[in-house]
């Protein structure tokens, strides 16, 4: 739906702040079971990271005094330096929550924003599960105006959108009234940004994203609150974020405000099994059920001539092109946006965790090689951005062909994460992060009671 605005006309961000005073989620027992499944999963993931580089440098980079919790230090920030520092070790290692119709990274931004923001204002657990309901709902829901076009435009979803997300996360959380919220959206378009060139070497800009817009979100928020003004059709205007971010100002709002506060999808929001790029995860699975069928035949992956892969023009352009670097990716990082070392991972490893993404692993010659046998065919029929698929067909050197196909990824809508597999996910995070049991056990009874808490304690994740 094209917005065409007049001076009596009813804004965007007036419509979405309406909405956001007068909901409810955290009354809704499904939102309680995803807050918290949400909240646990960013924390282990934060404290997997805390002794990367690209996080001490964050830290270093941001001197801030403060009496907020940066996962995994002793050490305390202001509200922005916390949530600055944790959105990026949130996202750090890409293995964090994903919106299927995105895609976009909503707990990363969300719940470091709410964290601090939750210490420093002794928020209450109740307030910090409506605030991290309402972001992550604005932030998915945002996808639909105008899908793929922001990743098409050279922009990161999770980074424009995370913005936005988070003044409505803050903004409900605190409390902010419908002309504080609208403000507060005004500020934060002129707030975000984030370009994806970090494909082209690896470099590690996509890290910080999330904790720009987490850090930029509480920052807009704290100025409406002030009375500084922003343009109330920052989200349709001839200048705004999607005409900015999109190159269009023809986006369809009604898909976004449709039921806003009555339907919640932010309760379909997907966890990862494996620490890449999400549209990489069908094709890890179907890699590995090829391995088994090899193993079975006793068949060497050095019998492999070559691999051949039907897949999405949306994602072409991050996770397969230029095909030369996607074959021999420069560093680590870079291997987590390349679907053919992603392959090769789920054929060799048997499994693209954080340990398969190690300099040393990515380095390797044998799996360089194989991930250089993978070829790909767009197929103009698949339903991406609206379902993430997979296809593997691995020709052998006798002739011989094995094929999979996946129409879902694990950790998805079509098949969740259980408890019980997002516990193992949690402990095994906290011990990559060098964590004992008797440390591990703490953040978690503290993440299990945060939501009844009249106010909100961080203090088993301040960790020597």
């Amino acid at each position: 739906m094209k917005q065409e605005q007049t001076s009596s006309s009813v804004t965007v961000a007036q419509q979405l702040a309406h909405g956001i005073v007068n909901a409810r989620p955290e009354k809704e027992a499904l939102g309680q079971q995803v807050g918290q499944r949400l909240i646990t999963d960013v924390l282990g993931i934060c404290i997997a990271a805390r002794h990367e580089f690209y996080v001490k440098a964050a830290l270093s980079a941001f001197e801030q005094e403060g009496n907020c919790t940066v996962f995994g230090f002793e050490q305390k920030c202001g509200v922005e330096g916390a949530a600055f520092v944790n959105g990026i070790a949130a996202h750090g290692e890409d293995f964090d929550d994903t919106y299927e119709g995105g895609p976009v990274h909503a707990g990363v931004v969300i719940v470091p924003a709410l964290l601090a923001a939750a210490e420093r204002h002794a928020l209450s657990g109740e307030d910090v599960l409506r605030g991290v309901a309402i972001g992550v709902e604005v932030m998915c829901r945002l996808c639909a105006v105008a899908p793929t076009r922001v990743h098409k435009a050279g922009f990161h979803p999770t980074a424009v959108f995370g913005v936005m997300g988070g003044v409505a996360g803050l903004g409900a959380a605190l409390k902010l009234t419908e002309q504080q919220l609208v403000n507060a959206f005004g500020i934060a378009g002129s707030m975000a940004g984030g370009i994806i060139e970090y494909l082209a070497d690896g470099s590690w800009t996509k890290r910080m994203h999330p904790g720009w817009a987490a850090q930029s979100a509480y920052r807009a928020v704290r100025m409406a609150q002030a009375g500084f003004k922003g343009p109330a059709t920052v989200f349709e205007g001839h200048h705004g974020l999607f005409h900015g971010f999109a190159n269009t100002t023809d986006g369809n709002f009604d898909a976004m405000l449709k039921d806003f506060g009555q339907a919640w999808i932010w309760t379909t929001i997907a966890f990862k099994p494996y620490a890449c790029g999400t549209m990489a995860h069908p094709f890890i699975d179907c890699a590995r059920l090829i391995r088994q069928d090899l193993t079975a035949q006793g068949v060497a992956l050095t019998e492999i001539d070559r691999i051949e892969c039907d897949t999405a023009e949306g994602i072409v352009h991050r996770l397969w092109e230029p095909l030369s670097l996607k074959h021999s990716p420069p560093n680590a990082y870079a291997a987590k946006f390349s679907i053919p070392y992603a392959i090769a991972a789920g054929l060799m490893l048997d499994d693209a965790g954080l340990e398969a993404y190690t300099e040393e692993v990515v380095q390797g010659a044998d799996i360089r090689a194989l991930a250089a046998k993978v070829r790909y065919i767009v197929d103009p029929q698949n339903p991406y951005p609206k379902q993430f698929t997979g296809h593997v067909r691995v020709h052998l050197k006798n002739g011989q062909v094995l094929e999979q196909r996946q129409g879902f990824f694990k950790g998805g809508v079509d098949h969740p994460m259980s408890d019980a597999d997002l516990l193992q996910k949690f402990k095994a995070n906290c011990k990559f992060g060098g964590l004992d049991a008797e440390q591990t056990q703490s953040i978690l009874a503290q993440v299990q009671g945060l939501f009844k808490a009249s106010k909100v304690s961080l203090s088993s994740l301040s960790v020597k």
